[in-house]
């Protein structure tokens, strides 16, 4: 016979996490739908005109498949709230009748304190509830220890402070402070950069230990940086794409909780929460153009992640002649008590025509953020690419170039490399992969290995030279990474 285990802390984390996704999706959707449903015309001939509301519909299409699948997101993380519930339900009905028992007797003895003192005499208090910021409940009066505080309400709230215990008794834990506010998206011209993410919440403080015996509780872990907001996309080729916002700070941790007694020890005071992950750099225009930079990642415990750098598409049948730039990736982190963020990846750069000279080269991978422990690890290049309609002229003569990899951190251990991306050249230009990232700064014998090189394909009118692999970093022991590969098509 088989049996089936379900936790209903889990079941109802998993229904909360599933939410998160759907709005961070959501608004990511918000802001792509104008830019998406209503393509301009890249110039006022019919060809042009047509290809514009072709794009436009498919836009359209999109936001309608949208709207349904969002609905049945939300039908389905409800149901997954609801089975969390019914779950918890069954398993408060079926507890151990002794357990039941013992309670009564409990009631029956703190209902006095209780009434009079708003606390027990015998037993723990009550945790804070998540999300709140709520405090914990004090410990029982002769035995028991404080609650622990719930954690800070999302948008950097402070985590709840840990109960109080009695005579006997460990003082609660401070709650985790709330994730930092998400930074404002870049929506046009104007403020099209995105904004940087909010700081987290600051952990909370831990409760006092027992009078005769007892620990202070320890502070609370500081909430994550909030993200940095998104950059928006160019509204033509001569403005690039909106920078990613910077993300948030890591909140410092909570104080921990004295110890009253002659038998105890101090609360350790909360580690701080870690940095946010930079925002994306907006794409560059339909027509050609420079993608955004990445936002770099915030400081904290961790560092936070740089964001992407914003990618850039021109596609006609017909000559083009403007060129296409990827963004570079933000820097990642510095990491105050642990590894260093990871280097945003280059936004890649694509051309697909009929004949020209436009040239696509893809964005550089970010640097990886210094670490405590172990330095972040370098982004990678974004690919750069040409296509056309016909071998060899068809793609028109500007060259393709891979962007290259960023470098890896500083530490302990020196961050990997980042890889360099690769070239394809299916016009009479050449195609150059992008060179790997070096590897980072170490201690004797930790230096980071470089990031592999990337390769490079073109046409037999066209000359292909492949990426270099990165020298690892400064300190010994990285390799060197693995060259790309030249070929023709």
């Amino acid at each position: 016979m088989s049996y089936v285990l379900a936790i209903p802390e889990s079941v109802g984390a998993a229904a909360t996490d599933l939410a998160r996704i759907g709005s961070m999706l959501r608004a990511a959707n918000a802001v792509a739908a104008a830019s998406t449903s209503t393509v301009l015309s890249a110039a006022g001939d019919e060809v042009s005109a047509a290809i514009a509301a072709l794009f436009s519909g498919y836009g359209q299409e999109y936001q309608a498949l949208s709207a349904q699948a969002w609905a049945y997101h939300e039908r389905f993380a409800a149901a997954l709230t609801g089975a969390g519930a019914a779950y918890a339900a069954a398993e408060a009905a079926n507890a151990n009748p002794l357990e039941a028992l013992s309670q009564g007797v409990l009631n029956v003895i703190n209902a006095p304190t209780n009434a009079l003192l708003g606390r027990p005499l015998i037993g723990n208090g009550a945790d804070g509830a998540a999300g709140t910021g709520q405090n914990g409940g004090p410990g029982g009066l002769l035995f028991g220890n404080g609650g622990n505080g719930g954690s800070g309400v999302a948008g950097g709230g402070t985590g709840g402070r840990g109960g109080d215990a009695g005579l006997f008794g460990d003082g609660g834990r401070g709650g985790t402070g709330g994730t930092g506010a998400t930074g404002t998206q870049g929506v046009d011209n104007v403020t099209r950069n995105g904004g940087v993410g909010g700081v987290g919440g600051r952990g909370g403080a831990g409760g006092a230990g027992g009078l005769l015996w007892g620990n202070g509780g320890a502070g609370g872990t500081g909430g994550t940086g909030g993200w940095g907001g998104y950059g928006a996309g160019a509204p033509n080729a001569a403005v690039a794409g909106g920078t990613g916002g910077t993300g948030g700070a890591g909140g410092m941790g909570g104080i921990g909780g004295p110890n009253l007694s002659l038998f105890g020890h101090d609360g350790a005071a909360g580690q701080m929460g870690d940095g946010g992950r930079g925002g994306n750099g907006g794409s560059g225009s339909i027509i050609g153009g420079t993608g955004g930079l990445g936002g770099d990642g915030g400081t904290g415990a961790n560092g936070g992640r740089g964001g992407d750098g914003g990618s850039v598409s021109v596609q006609t049948s017909g000559m083009n002649d403007s060129s296409s730039y990827g963004g570079n990736g933000g820097n990642g982190g510095t990491g105050l008590a642990g590894a260093g963020g990871a280097g945003g990846n280059g936004g890649s750069a694509y051309i697909s025509a009929g004949g020209g000279t436009g040239v696509a080269v893809g964005g550089q991978g970010g640097h990886g953020g210094a670490g405590t422990t172990v330095g972040g690890a370098g982004g990678d290049g974004g690919p750069g690419s040409i296509m056309g309609y016909t071998y060899g002229p068809g793609g028109g003569s500007g060259y393709a170039i891979g962007g290259a990899g960023g470098t890896g951190g500083t530490g302990p251990t020196g961050g990997h490399g980042g890889d360099g991306a690769y070239a394809l050249n299916w016009g009479s230009g050449s195609a150059t992969g992008g060179h790997g990232g070096t590897g980072g700064t170490g201690s004797p014998g930790k230096g980071g290995s470089g990031g592999e090189g990337g390769d490079a394909r073109a046409t037999t009118l066209a000359q292909a030279s492949a990426g270099l692999g990165g020298a690892p970093g400064t300190g010994g022991g990285g390799s060197f990474g693995v060259s790309g590969t030249a070929s023709q098509l």
